[in-house]
């Protein structure tokens, strides 16, 4: 496996302070908000990029031709703008709406078969990125929570995480659900759209979820993205807030916008080595 990633940071002295007041203030008070594909999963494994959970779906037997070129099509129109730093979050936020809901109408034409998703997925090439046992696992044990932020396909990506066997008590997924009807077929999404950009209006629309954890003061935030960075405002009484950015892709174009919003950004990185060694540090382990 390739180790050759860097680590940079705009100000590595705020984030010793930033490390210091959370392992001042203990594991009790640290609670852990992270994006799911691209983030928690591998972004590419020997050169070939590893698909969402979007496109573990997209690429299965379970979905038919005409379909595949259509949805790949919306990929091919829309991604583009998702990642293009000259454009403003306001401009790409309508776009964004348009390319989900026209995915998920399309997936919604394919009756898809809840029974079908496990093999789907054990089939697929989704990988979590390197050291993710030793992460879901000592959170796990420290009774830290993990919330899962994803605009994704919480279905599926609930049974990566399942079949990876790390799955634990203290994890919680908001994301966009599958609505199946009596028979297991899929026949809508549920509830309000989650994209990559509206993740603050999840954050805040879940303040329930938020309530219960009042007093883990203390976040580590983990994404891929620029819409990744709200993830956490609907925590109350925020403390302190470590955001961990993986810059996986057009890196000479993104770096800079990463840099001004990410307290440390990993390029090239698709492992979980830095917030392993972050968690080991905070909680004194």
């Amino acid at each position: 496996m390739n180790r050759l990633y860097s680590v940079s940071m705009r100000d590595p002295k705020r984030v010793e302070q930033i490390l210091t007041s959370m392992r001042n203030a203990g594991p009790s008070t640290l609670q852990v908000i992270s994006d799911f594909d691209m983030t928690l999963t591998m972004f590419a494994y020997n050169g070939k990029r590893c698909p969402t959970s979007h496109n573990i779906l997209d690429n299965s037997k379970l979905i038919s031709e005409d379909c595949k070129a259509k949805l790949k099509n919306l990929l091919d129109t829309y991604y583009p703008i998702e990642i293009d730093s000259t454009r403003s979050v306001e401009e790409k936020l309508p776009l964004m709406v348009e390319w989900w809901t026209k995915a998920h109408e399309l997936l919604v034409q394919q009756k898809i078969i809840k029974d079908h998703l496990a093999l789907v997925v054990r089939e697929s090439e989704a990988m979590l990125r390197d050291g993710y046992q030793q992460f879901f696992d000592h959170l796990h044990q420290l009774s830290v929570p993990l919330l899962i932020f994803s605009a994704g396909i919480g279905d599926v990506l609930e049974e990566v995480i399942r079949q990876a066997g790390v799955f634990h008590p203290n994890v919680k997924v908001f994301s966009n659900y599958m609505d199946f009807d009596e028979s297991g077929v899929l026949q809508a999404f549920k509830g309000e759209l989650i994209h990559i950009y509206n993740k603050r209006e999840g954050a805040l629309l879940n303040t329930e979820h938020f309530k219960d954890l009042q007093s883990r003061c203390n976040v580590l935030l983990l994404g891929d993205s620029l819409g990744d960075l709200n993830m956490a405002d609907g925590v109350m009484d925020l403390q302190n807030i470590l955001k961990i950015g993986y810059l996986n892709d057009k890196v000479d174009e993104r770096r800079q916008s990463y840099l001004n919003s990410y307290d440390i950004i990993l390029e090239k990185d698709e492992t979980m080595d830095v917030p392993n060694e972050i968690l080991r540090y905070i909680t004194g382990q």
